[in-house]
């Protein structure tokens, strides 16, 4: 495959291009399972007017193989296929990743590199982000997490735990501001330790973050960058499976 914008060789279809230092893969697709995980490179925007079907807008895809261990050998395992999906993420330096498939693969492969990360659970996850990305426009949001957090309410249930779970939300990069609410401490007491749910967006597509630890209760108010109601449920359904790979579901 050439470059897509100065027509340099590449040695992997949708690679960074080294030579004009233009990335050539917008997005990336990976369907993830215990043994084998493939990732389908999408394009960015095309100079040719005449492009934008999704055959077109697909690069290629790469498949990576392991054969799971057990006992004390899977970790160093499952941490080497991580790494092996990892560099093949890095060599396209995509905006950002969809994810489907096994929860403890994606949760690997999300500490290893450093790409924004979201769900997709669809039978034909291609299509679906095609059309996700398609129809979504979001701005993004590169505030630290810790200058997204802001209002009158400066404790956490939780200490450190909760503001974690609060960091690992606001790191979102489709979150404006975090805002604390109170603490209710009348609610039923739960011995789970610390809880974290996203909760349903409202109809301009902010979202609010439940904090539960014991019998004490916090709502906490999360601005996004989402318009209405439908875009503002893609973000919540992302932020619940970042607290979910976070295990605080």
């Amino acid at each position: 495959m050439e470059c897509r914008h100065c027509a340099s060789p590449l040695e992997k279809p949708g690679d960074f291009c080294l030579v004009c230092r233009e990335e050539n893969t917008e997005a990336i697709v990976l369907e993830a399972a215990r043994d084998r995980a493939t990732i389908t490179m999408l394009a960015g925007e095309s100079d040719d007017p005449g492009a934008g079907d999704a055959d077109e807008q697909v690069l290629g895809r790469t498949t990576i193989t392991t054969t799971p261990e057990d006992g004390e050998n899977e970790p160093i395992e499952l941490r080497n296929f991580a790494g092996l999906i990892g560099d093949e993420i890095r060599r396209k330096r995509p905006e950002e990743v969809y994810a489907g498939g096994t929860r403890d693969v994606i949760r690997a492969v999300r500490k290893d590199v450093h790409y924004p990360f979201y769900r997709v659970d669809d039978d034909d996850p291609v299509t679906a982000v095609l059309e996700r990305r398609g129809n979504r426009a979001l701005d993004v949001v590169e505030t630290p997490p810790a200058e997204k957090i802001s209002g009158s309410h400066s404790t956490l249930i939780g200490g450190r735990t909760g503001m974690r779970a609060i960091h690992a939300v606001a790191d979102h990069p489709h979150v404006k501001k975090v805002i604390p609410g109170p603490i209710d401490a009348g609610g039923k007491g739960s011995q789970s330790g610390m809880r974290a749910k996203v909760t349903r967006a409202d109809d301009g597509g902010n979202v609010r973050m439940l904090l539960r630890n014991g019998s004490s209760v916090q709502e906490n108010r999360v601005v996004t960058t989402a318009r209405d109601r439908e875009m503002g449920e893609r973000i919540r359904e992302d932020l619940n499976d970042v607290l979910a790979d976070a295990e605080f579901q």
